[in-house]
This record gives C-alpha cells, structure tokens and sequence, in this order.
C-alpha cells in the first residue's frame, strides 16, 4: 500500500500545484509498478537443441527473460509443422505445465515458437504493450488465414490491421491461459492453430476476453507481411519497424516460409551487429585451439571439377597453411586429365607431409556430385574426424591461419568470404530466389566490402566450408547430401542443411582470399598459366612479377651500368623458365635470316633467331605486360617518357595513329594562334610594312611546314611497316616542303625589296631555279 500525506497549503495556487503532482505520482506507479520482469514468465516447446532454439535463448538471454523450456530430449510427434497441419504436441505440454501455474493470477505467461523466434525487445516492454492491449489473453495476429480457410468468414472485421490468429505467440495471465489450455483433448499431431483460432471464435468464450496483436505492437509475423518490416538501428541494439503501423514489435516470428528472412534480421536483432558496435555476438562459444592438448584432426576435401589456372600454387598454398600437417588428412578428386602432371607431382612432394593422401582420379567417372559425397564420407565414418574442410581449386587462400580462424569460431558449418578480386561475385548468397536460386539481400554488398565485418548468417555457400565431424554424424548423417534432380551439388547440400534447420555462416572477420577465374582457361598451351595476365591479373603477378619490383618505385632499387642502361628485376625465374619451355615447346625458331615472311615486305633488316609473341599467341597478353609493368619504370627513369602500348591490345596500331594525329592537330591549332600572336608583335615593334610581311611570312611557313612534315611523317609510319620506305617518304616531304618554304621566303624579299614587277619576276625564277 501507498501511503501520502499532503500538507496544507496558504495558497490555493501550491495546493493545486502539490494536488496535480500527486496525480502523477499515481500514475507513475498504475503505469510502471506491474511491469516487473519477474511478473513474466516465457514459455517455450524445444525437443532438441537446434540452431534456432539457441539463437532464441541468445536472445532471451540478452533481455534477462526468464524461459521454461517444455519437451527438450522427448520424441518429435507433432507432425511435419513446415509443411502440414501439426503441432497438437505443445499444446499438450503447454496445458501440462499451466496446471501448477493457475493459482498465479498477477503472473503473465508468455508462450511462444523457438526455433523460427527472436526477442527484439525486453520483458519490461512486453508487459507495458500487454496492458495497454487491455485484454486477459492476446494472440499474435496475421494476415494470412491457416489452416482452415472456411472460418474466414466467422472472424471479426477489424477497421485496420491483421485479422487472423496465428499461434506462434500468446500471452496472458495465468489462470486465463490455463482456461484455453486445459479445453486441449486432441492428439499430438493434430493442429494447434486451428484449436485455438475455434476458441476465439466461439461466442461462448468471450469471457475469456481473448484479443488480437491486430498492429504488431508485440508479436510480428513475418509471413505475408516482409515488404512491412525495416531494420533500424540503436546506439545498442536493432529492432524491426513495422512501417505500416509504425510499431516497434518484441517478438519477430519466422512462420511458414519466412525463415530464411528472419536469418537475415538475426544477423542483427538484437545485439548480432549495428553500425557503432558492429559484431555482437562473433566472440560468443569461440574456442580457444591453444589452449587443447591437441588439435583436432580435420579431412581435406579437394576438388578439382574443371581446367584451372595456377593449380601448383594451389597446392602451395595447402602446403603452407599453419596447421599441424599429420593432424590434416587429404583427399582429393580430379576429373580434368589436363591436371594430372600437377597433381602427380603434388602428390611426389607431398606425400610423406599429410597423415594421409588419397586422389582419386578421371578414370573413376565419378560426377561431382557423388566425389563430394565421397569426401565427407570419409569424414563421416571416421570417428576420429573432427572436422571436414571442402575447397575447390579455384580458391586461393593467402591467410594461412584460415583452417584455426574457423575452427575456433566454433560453428556448425561455416566458410570464409572469399571474393573474386575486384568483383562483387563471392562464395556466399544473402538470400534465396522464390525458385531457390541467387537473390541479393540488402546487405550483401556491405559484406563483401567487408563495410560490415562479423559472422552472418546465410542459406548458401560454395567453394571452401567446414564442417564439424560430428555433426556428419548426426544431422548429416545420410550419405547423398550432394546429389538432387536439377541443383548443383553445393545448392542441394544447402537445401538439406536449411531443411534439418541447419545455420551456415560466412565470416569475414579476416582477409582470407580470393576466388580464380576458370571461364576461359585454354589449356592447349604448354604453360597455360602465362595467359592469365587479363583474366587474373593479381594471381598472374604474385607468380611471374619478381618480388622486388614494386621496390623501384619505393626505394629506387635500380642499377645504371653505364649512362641510360637500366638493371630492374622484373620476373620471378618461374616466368623466365616458363617462356623460354613454351617458345622450345612451339619450336619454330626464325633461323636468323635477313629473309623473314612473318613481317611485311619479308626482309628483316637485323636479323636474329626468334620467335614473336605472335606467333604463339602472346602478343596480347606481351603488350599489356609491357604497358602495366615496364612503362611505369621508363617513365620513371626516362621523365617524359610515354609508351606507345596503349591499353587494348586489339586496337594498338589504330589508336597510336588517332593519338598522334590529334596531338598535331592541336598543334597545328596552337600554332596559328603562334603565329597571330608574333605578327601582332612585329606589327607594334617595327615599323617597316615590309620587314612586318617578311617576317610574318617566315614564321608562318615554317611553323607550318614543320607540322606537316610531322603529320605526314607519322602517318606513313604507322601506315608502313618497313624503315627504308620510311626513311624516303619522309626525306620527300622534307625537301619538297623545305623548298617551298625558301621559294616563298625569297619571293616575299623580292617583292618587298624591290619595287619593279619585272624585276620580281627576274628574281623570282632565279631563285626557283637555282632551288
């Protein structure tokens, strides 16, 4: 009880003043006295211990809810719920645990789903938005009717939001939850929506004084109702909005096929991440590996399913992970003849390194699909497996702490982000198409730039992922995981993984790697690698650029033997044993011959025994390399310097013609407004008309000439190919020019000099002649 005491006042004006404080004394406690955590009581049905249910009680946990846990460790028999009617089974031990709750009449009760549930907010909330719905008992409310579409028309009207009663979320006092309850006397696998949806319907219930969440002011579910709910984020936490009510829901309910979104909204509701604090949760249940006494023993799955470039480093970087090599057993399968050399010689390398190495190999004719099932085989009836790490070889990674990252993260199934360099396309999809395919999810993008950093929740992954042993024991017990009519092997892994409600993560908490291009990897090559400068370029330098290289630009690291002779290192010796096997593999060397038919005219002035780029089909890739890697060090070197390699091989010649003829247009351009300038200084300088023509005359014909002779000298370059003939075009334009020039410059003396037309003439083809 409250007792107040209210002292008398002089002034009317105070006693009205102490009066109206006392009102909102009282009002204060009516508002905030009941909501007392204690007063709530959530109940929830687990049978098992899955993904879902220990992301609910992460949540509950969060927001100090206190949850009484029916049914864990008993048999499942309430029927195929995700695709049928069922569910009879929580009523049941819902009416069993109620009994030694009816005498509690201040105790609210709170019965909810687990598995496809989050906590968003805390009990305190709850019990406010509860009292404020001023009824005995509350359902969650949805848009959708289920299961019996015929009572539609038995159900109340309402002026504005969700008319049906779904099931997954109930709240109430006690006695009055126990009233509902204890009417259960169906079987286990019998509907637990269409009972209580009959007693809300029954007019002879009413005293119950059952209502609906009609706003998602408590409950949201997300069937039907996606494109209503938006993220928003807290300095601590995140919630969902229900932008059509402009609600805050409590509880977010994952019903019918919604599941896969509230995986989304779980990577951030409530504490997972947000903007300030990022990850919330990523450091939670981790495992420590220095702290065992042993590490645990992980089989490697490799799979080799197409032509794929820098296979050798592949290996390497297998090799060179930091983990105990006789903890990791290696099993790899190869369906591409054009690998066997590599793997054959991996395989002499390596042999003695791992505890053990198994390949298995093209003539076995296995589909990709069963070599999977293959490999987490052997995992699975291993007993002493405790993880199955799957790579395909289009993977490099350049963490060497990759294997201990994800173990010590301690997840069920979990691969790193891995990124094709400077692309969007990853190993990981944010969310599903309606038919099962690629969708984009909102955060896809932030997660692949690594603007969001933390462990996420998604529904499918490919290329690298470990999984625990003993959960291929378990869950994934069956042994054709990978095989499904009309899916690729990982999507149907990923569908029976999503199905048993199975969580995958990909984290991104480090830089761990990359993902190669094997789109158009031409094998026919003897160093097939060497082509790849444009479709991996990054790959392509870590394995032909010398180590050194980027030094010349940082630290000068050059030699000058003698004046403008340049030492830098450029390849690694790989590169250079590399050519030289592809140019002996193709073999047909020129034979140092003055006679060469590979060039036009077929005379090679300073012959010498070669073989072009050309010829083998390198001249592409040879004149990117030149452009990316050896003009930046004469430019360097050489100040001014620029190479006529231009950006795309294909159109080389054609560009460096409409570069070097715009350059001398706008020459010629500047040039005029030279020679303006200069006449319009001569004029205000001399005085003299003839000495004003004479030299303007002189400064513009030879100006011009000048670029004449450039632009026709350039053109004939590029559009010739052999030098004598270079050398005579540009020696005729030269004195054909030249010649006019002095032609006209005499004349203009004479003209001006001289004052007789006779004499001009005289003197004008004397002067041509002698010219």
């Amino acid at each position: 009880s409250l007792s107040l005491c209210v002292c008398v006042c002089v002034c009317v004006d105070e006693c009205l003043s102490g009066m109206i404080r006392i009102i909102h004394l009282l009002i204060w406690f009516n508002v905030y006295f009941p909501f007392f955590p204690e007063k709530l009581l959530v109940l929830t049905v687990a049978t098992q211990e899955t993904d879902g249910y220990l992301r609910f009680m992460q949540s509950a946990n969060y927001f100090n809810y206190t949850v009484k846990v029916l049914g864990m460790g008993e048999e499942w028999r309430g029927g195929d719920v995700g695709r049928s009617i069922g569910g009879g089974q929580k009523v049941r031990l819902l009416k069993e645990a109620m009994e030694a709750l009816t005498d509690q009449e201040d105790l609210v009760v709170l019965s909810v789903d687990s598995y496809d549930l989050i906590f968003a907010g805390g009990p305190e909330e709850i019990l406010r938005k509860f009292q404020e719905a001023n009824h005995k008992v509350l359902f969650a409310a949805e848009g959708l009717i289920w299961p019996d579409k015929r009572l539609q028309e038995k159900y109340p009207s309402v002026r504005s939001g969700k008319r049906f009663l779904n099931s997954g979320g109930v709240i109430g006092y006690a006695p009055y939850v126990n009233k509902i309850v204890e009417q259960w006397n169906l079987h286990e696998n019998d509907d637990d929506q269409l009972f209580y949806t009959k007693i809300y319907l029954d007019t002879f219930q009413r005293t119950l004084n059952i209502g609906l969440d009609h706003k998602s002011q408590i409950f949201q579910n997300l069937n039907g109702a996606i494109d209503e709910v938006l993220l928003k984020f807290g300095t601590k936490s995140a919630r969902v909005r229900n932008t059509i009510y402009d609600t805050l829901p409590v509880v977010i309910h994952g019903n019918a096929n919604t599941k896969m979104y509230l995986n989304y909204l779980g990577n951030y509701i409530p504490n997972t991440w947000n903007y300030e604090r990022g990850c919330g949760v990523c450091d939670h249940n981790m495992v420590d590996l220095s702290q065992l006494k042993e590490y645990p023993t992980v089989m490697v799955g490799v799979f080799i399913e197409q032509p794929t470039p820098f296979l050798s480093e592949f290996f390497q970087r297998l090799v060179t992970l930091d983990y105990p090599k006789d903890k990791l057993n290696v099993f790899v399968h190869n369906n591409e003849v054009y690998h066997e050399r590599h793997i054959q010689k991996f395989w002499e390398e390596s042999k003695d390194v791992f505890n053990s190495f198994k390949v298995v190999g093209p003539e076995e004719n296995l589909s990709q699909g069963q070599a999977r099932n293959m490999g987490m085989g052997l995992c699975r009836k291993d007993p002493g497996c405790d993880f199955y790490l799957s790579m395909d070889s289009d993977v490099m990674l350049t963490n060497r702490q990759t294997l201990k990252i994800l173990i010590e993260q301690n997840r069920k199934i979990i691969g790193p982000l891995v990124t094709r360099h400077g692309k969007l396309w990853s190993n990981f999809w944010g969310a599903l198409s309606l038919d099962g395919y690629y969708a984009r999810s909102e955060d896809y993008i932030d997660i692949v730039q690594s603007k969001r950093v933390g462990v996420w929740n998604i529904p499918y992954m490919a290329h690298i992922y470990l999984i625990k042993g003993e959960v291929l024991r378990n869950q994934l017990k069956e042994r054709n995981h990978f095989v499904l009519e009309k899916l690729d092997p990982d999507m149907a892994l990923c569908r029976h993984a999503r199905e048993l409600g199975m969580f995958m993560y990909i984290t991104n908490r480090r830089e761990f790697g990359r993902i190669i291009s094997t789109a158009n990897f031409n094998t026919s090559h003897y160093n097939s690698d060497l082509w790849q400068i444009f479709e991996n370029p990054v790959d392509w330098k870590e394995k032909y650029i010398h180590p050194n290289y980027t030094r010349i630009f940082t630290e000068n690291y050059l030699e000058e033997p003698c004046p403008d002779v340049f030492w830098f290192p450029v390849f690694t010796e790989r590169a250079c044993d590399e050519l030289v096997e592809e140019m002996e593999h193709y073999g047909s060397w020129s034979g140092g011959n003055h006679e060469d038919k590979r060039i036009t005219g077929g005379y090679e002035t300073v012959p010498t025994d070669d073989i072009h780029m050309k010829q083998i089909g390198y001249d592409k890739e040879w004149l990117h390399f030149i452009r990316e890697f050896i003009s930046p060090v004469t430019l360097k070197v050489f100040s001014g310097y620029y190479t006529k390699v231009c950006n795309d091989p294909t159109t080389v010649t054609s560009t460096i013609i409409l570069h070097q003829l715009l350059y001398y247009i706008n020459y010629y351009i500047t040039s005029i407004i030279l020679h303006q300038l200069l006449y319009y200084i001569i004029y205000y300088i001399t005085s003299s008309i003839i000495l004003q023509h004479l030299l303007y005359y002189y400064i513009y014909y030879i100006t011009t000439s000048i670029i004449l002779l450039h632009l026709l000298y350039y053109i004939i370059y590029y559009i010739t190919s052999s030098i004598i003939l270079h050398q005579l075009f540009y020696y005729i334009i030269y004195y054909i020019t030249s010649t006019i020039i002095l032609h006209h410059l005499l004349y203009y003396i004479i003209y001006y000099i001289t004052s007789s037309i006779i004499l001009h003439q005289l003197f004008y083809y004397i002067n041509y002649s002698i010219t």
